[in-house]
């Protein structure tokens, strides 16, 4: 490992970047305290450059702190209704415990402030291992400049290509990080008044260093200004093809560049550019882009969760843009803790529940073949995926001790399939956002093998998508809108975001559905948490036994969460208000009556 793992940031909770790199002889057990900034192994050819970025990339997961702060899970100790619509609609809560002291304070939108930097997940974390990267990709640029100026000033192809992987790591983390501590991208004057995230360009040559952390607006202008540049300098060539597998897939290649690119420019409503960058990579032709997607046949062989978690994770898989490795333990905090996607919750998120579009199955096929919906078989504590399935790296088989680690699939074809038709509907292209949409579902049930087409489409079970289910499921004024991820209107965007963020009364049918095929596609991944923050969405957490409701608004400083305790005691502007200014929005509903939501419920 290139750069020392961090187990510790600052004395006393200090929030610094010290750049302790000491490549190819760097302990990850030790510290940047046990250096002294300047202590670095020279990266002075274009091979280590190379070996420096390959390690640069961010090794936490924010998933699970996005998921637990979103409105996918749900409190298994507050009464809730089963999962199984044709089970007995009758209430029950399970009095499982949480997987961390600190789930408990991110579930009541509080601050983690039982969390430590050495947390996996936490908010710590996170910013910690984020910044690492950015300090690495620092590092890398540095390399560069100095490798170049020894060229006579001229920068050899390789080093353009370097240099645009790092620009597109400095730019994806900062990306991260602003949408995770920061309200959402609003418009030009209003993100001016949100706090941001400290942008950092340079190698550090100072022990402490305090940064300012600006405002939304300029973190999105920089982080534009270096994935731009990146775009124009990163090139598949970079990385070679070899033994059998892609290492393209874990770096920065072009298909992924232009992924980011089209979730920038969305993120940002600059929807032209959103479309251009994705039609870098998806293809015009049907047949090839059916082939972009993914290919169910694999699941054929699979037995285990195992199995079935290699086939989402590895790199051949063509809908896969960009893996990122992490340290992390989000699959086993989903599964069998106290918050987790179950009752009417795994209705909203994962087609749990009876729809014109499959019969004769509680939850849609696409669920089941693709391993998204491993569930107990005795209680209903909630479901996971082998999307995130945990690979464990054993240190000492004897003790049974070593790192969990979750692959993230950071840009995927079916992700942006559906930022690309959002973009098509927010500016009028109907046409080509209903085709989007429709290639989404039907693409994916055309790459069922023989024996799953049989069992599911075949026999009646699985249904296309049709221009007439879009306007059944989805449109506002339909008698038989869908119940979930719907609304009559979307004014929430203008009122909550922006009010040049409009969505036409036309285009809200196929928000719906963007909306509700986004819940699913990302579950468990986090990237739903960023959605309700750009699209301005309100959501509430029903917290115990006595049901008390938490409520998020739409202009709630709590949507902006706070990086760790240590950083903000040593002097960091905080992400949200003053203590005394926050108290006045982050009141509780009042308690909701158990029996209230049963006859609610079953009506």
């Amino acid at each position: 490992m290139l750069l020392n793992k961090a187990k510790r940031m600052a004395k006393d909770g200090a929030f610094f970047m010290i750049l302790a790199i000491t490549p190819f002889l760097a302990s990850c057990s030790q510290s940047f305290l046990d250096h002294l900034p300047d202590e670095r192994t020279e990266i002075d050819n274009e091979t280590k450059v190379q070996q420096l970025l390959m390690s640069a990339y961010p090794q936490a997961n924010y998933a699970w702190l996005c998921e637990i702060t979103g409105d996918n899970l749900a409190d298994n100790q507050a009464p809730h209704m089963p999962s199984n619509p044709n089970d007995k609609q009758v209430l029950s809560h399970y009095n499982y415990s949480t997987y961390a002291r600190w789930d408990e304070e991110l579930f009541n939108f509080k601050q983690a402030s039982m969390a430590t930097w050495s947390d996996s997940d936490s908010p710590g974390s996170i910013w910690q291992h984020f910044y690492n990267s950015i300090a690495c990709a620092n590092f890398a640029l540095q390399a560069i400049d100095e490798i170049t100026e020894k060229n006579g000033g001229v920068m050899s192809e390789n080093m353009k290509m370097a240099r645009g992987e790092a620009l597109l790591i400095r730019a994806y983390d900062h990306f991260i990080l602003v949408n995770i501590f920061s309200q959402a991208y609003k418009d030009a004057d209003q993100s001016r008044s949100d706090v941001g995230v400290p942008y950092v360009t340079e190698v550090e040559s100072e022990m402490v260093k305090h940064y300012d952390r600006g405002n939304v607006y300029d973190t999105y202008m920089k982080i534009q200004q270096d994935l731009e540049e990146g775009l124009k300098l990163v090139k598949n060539t970079w990385y070679n093809r070899t033994s059998g597998e892609s290492p393209l897939k874990y770096h920065f290649n072009e298909e992924a560049a232009h992924a980011f690119a089209a979730r920038f420019y969305l993120f940002t409503r600059q929807y032209e550019k959103c479309i251009e960058q994705a039609n870098m990579v998806l293809s015009s032709d049907p047949a090839q882009l059916k082939s972009q997607m993914m290919d169910y046949k694999k699941f054929d062989d699979a037995s285990s969760l195992a199995d079935k978690g290699v086939i989402w994770q590895h790199p051949d898989r063509a809908n896969n843009l960009l893996l990122l490795t992490t340290y992390s333990t989000t699959e086993r905090r989903m599964f069998g803790y106290r918050y987790s996607v179950c009752g009417p919750k795994a209705q909203e998120v994962l087609m749990v529940h009876n729809s014109p579009l499959w019969s004769g199955y509680i939850a849609s096929p696409l669920v089941l073949v693709g391993a998204n919906l491993l569930s107990s078989s005795y209680r209903d504590y909630g479901f996971t995926s082998a999307k995130i399935w945990e690979q464990f790296q054993y240190t000492d088989k004897i003790a049974g001790i070593g790192y969990a680690h979750t692959i993230i699939r950071a840009f995927t074809i079916h992700q942006l399939l559906l930022e690309r038709a959002e973009a098509y509907a927010m500016t009028g292209q109907y046409s080509l956002a209903e085709a989007d949409l429709l290639a989404y579902w039907n693409n994916q049930i055309d790459n069922f093998s023989e024996s799953q087409y049989k069992s599911y489409v075949s026999a009646g079970y699985l249904k296309y998508f049709t221009s007439d289910l879009l306007n059944r499921m989805y449109s506002p004024d339909a008698t038989t809108r869908q119940e979930w991820n719907t609304f009559e209107n979307w004014d929430f965007t203008s009122a909550n975001v922006s009010p040049s963020f409009v969505v036409p009364h036309d285009a809200i049918k196929y928000m719906n559905c963007i909306n509700d095929f986004r819940r699913y596609e990302t579950s468990f991944e986090g990237l739903r948490f960023f959605d309700l923050k750009r699209w301005g969405m309100e959501w509430d957490h029903v917290v115990g036994i006595n049901s008390e409701v938490l409520h998020m608004s739409g202009k709630d400083p709590r949507r902006a969460l706070e990086p760790a305790w240590e950083t903000i005691a040593a002097g960091l502007e905080p992400s949200r208000p003053t203590q005394s200014a926050q108290s006045s929005t982050s009141e509780s509903s009042p308690s909701l009556n158990i029996e209230d939501l049963k006859i609610k419920t079953d009506e």
